[in-house]
């Protein structure tokens, strides 16, 4: 399982879209790949369906965010 922390990214002014798409779109049918970020990233689910991938949101404290996702095969 690997994880992109987007939380620096973001704090820095950039914008982490296109580091966890390509991530997303390397993973394998079952493998898991995690964000962490400083809130919901609820845009990613309309992005991340279509292409066969679940998303799972959960709180990690403050206004951090923990999102799952996973190629469904």
């Amino acid at each position: 399982m690997a994880t992109v922390d987007a939380r620096p990214i973001i704090a820095s002014g950039d914008e982490p879209f296109e580091t966890i798409m390509a991530g997303a779109d390397r993973l394998a049918d079952g493998e898991e790949r995690v964000v962490l970020a400083p809130f919901e990233p609820v845009s990613l689910e309309g992005v991340l369906s279509p292409r066969g991938l679940s998303y799972e949101a959960g709180d990690v404290g403050g206004d951090d965010r923990r999102v799952s996702f996973r190629r469904l095969p």
